[in-house]
This record gives structure tokens, C-alpha cells and sequence, in this order.
């Protein structure tokens, strides 16, 4: 009774952490959302019965996502789809994504069903994780090449950009210098001045002291 109960709460843990798995592919890959959304508006029970280790598990496809529990929802006294396989069968065909593969699972239901179950399996695995995580990372979809129209539009704008900065450039340059010629002005008035303040003092004080003489 022990070892039945350790074994039922290992396989819990286990659902739960590929139920988590299967959440976060659905979110970042939108061809398996698509692969996902006819099983999830049908609400398709799967029953994956495996062998070595002997488990069984059900599969329910929701709107939620797809939700993992060793026995059969609540109302349902029957799967949809039965897949009788090895363990490593689905593994191989998780991961490779080869419709060989997927073809030789053995399984059982409706001929529609069983079809968009395939589907499903092929779009599934962790190269789908891995590409959805890279394109997370990156912001999204990569962007298209430009087209040639697009390149000449960008070139052009670079070409007007460039002349608006020499034209800047220039602009600034004649600012400049006047700003300098302005300054050389004002310094040439100012040694005048100078000049002229000095001549006019002494000529005043040669004058004071001519009259001073006189008297």
C-alpha cells in the first residue's frame, strides 16, 4: 500500500511538470496552438497507455491548455483517442518530429480525431521550446529583409541627412568667423579708445601746466 502510494504521487509530480511544460509551448509556439485548437474546442480526451514503466495517463485538451491526470475527467466514461505505445516510442516521436514515427504509435478512435492527434505529437517537442524562447528573447518574429525600394529610401534620407548637416556645418563655420571679425572690431575700437583717451589726457595735462607756467 506504501510503495502504490509513493508511485501515485510520483507520477503526480511528474504530470504536473509536464502539464507546466506543455503550457509554456503553447504560449510561445503559435503552430502548436493551431495544432491544439480543434482537439481543445472538441475538449478530446487522449488516454496515453504506456509500457515500460506500465502507466496510464489522460490527456484532456481545453481552452485552459492540456491537462494531465491518471484517470478520466469527471463525465467522461471513455476516451477519444487510445494510444498503446512503449515509452520510448513517444519519446522518439516527440522529439524528432518524424510523421514515420508518429505513425507508428498504435492508436484507436475516430479517424478525424486520431489524425489531429498526429498533427498535434509531430508540431510538438523541445526544438518548439527552444525556438519560441530565442524569438522571446529577441522580441518576437525577426524582421523581413528591406526591399530595394526600401534600401533607395534609406539611402536618400541618409543623403539628405548628411547635406541638412553640412548645410549646419556651413552655417555655423559663417557664425563663427563673423562672431571673430565682431570680436576683432570691438578690440580694434577698444585699443582706439584707448589710444585716444591717452592722447586727450595728455594734451589736457600739457595744457594745465602751460597755463599754470603762464601765471
Amino acid at each position: 500500500m506504501k510503495r502504490s502510494t509513493l508511485s501515485h504521487s510520483f507520477l503526480n509530480v511528474i504530470l504536473v511538470f509536464i502539464e507546466s511544460t506543455l503550457t509554456l509551448l503553447l504560449r510561445l509556439d503559435p503552430e502548436l496552438r493551431k495544432a491544439a485548437y480543434p482537439l481543445a474546442k472538441q475538449e478530446t480526451v487522449v488516454a496515453l497507455r504506456l509500457y515500460l514503466p506500465h502507466v496510464e495517463v489522460f490527456a484532456t485538451f481545453s481552452t485552459k491548455g492540456v491537462l494531465l491526470d491518471d484517470r478520466l475527467p469527471i463525465g467522461r466514461s471513455e476516451p477519444d483517442v487510445v494510444i498503446n505505445a512503449y515509452s520510448l516510442q513517444v519519446i522518439n516521436a516527440i522529439t524528432t518530429h518524424d510523421s514515420e514515427t508518429t505513425e507508428k504509435l498504435q492508436m484507436r478512435g475516430e479517424t478525424v480525431q486520431v489524425q489531429l492527434v498526429k498533427q498535434f505529437i509531430m508540431q510538438l517537442g523541445l526544438g518548439s521550446l527552444i525556438q519560441g524562447l530565442i524569438k522571446k528573447i529577441k522580441g518576437g518574429k525577426s524582421k523581413p529583409k528591406p526591399t530595394e525600394a526600401e534600401m533607395a529610401d534609406k539611402k536618400e534620407s541618409y543623403k539628405l541627412r548628411i547635406k541638412e548637416q553640412q548645410i549646419e556645418i556651413t552655417t555655423l563655420t559663417i557664425k563663427n568667423r563673423e562672431l571673430e571679425i565682431a570680436v576683432k572690431e570691438l578690440q580694434s575700437k577698444q585699443k582706439t579708445f584707448i589710444i585716444t583717451t591717452v592722447i586727450a589726457s595728455i594734451i589736457a595735462l600739457a595744457a594745465i601746466i602751460a597755463l599754470f607756467v603762464m601765471n
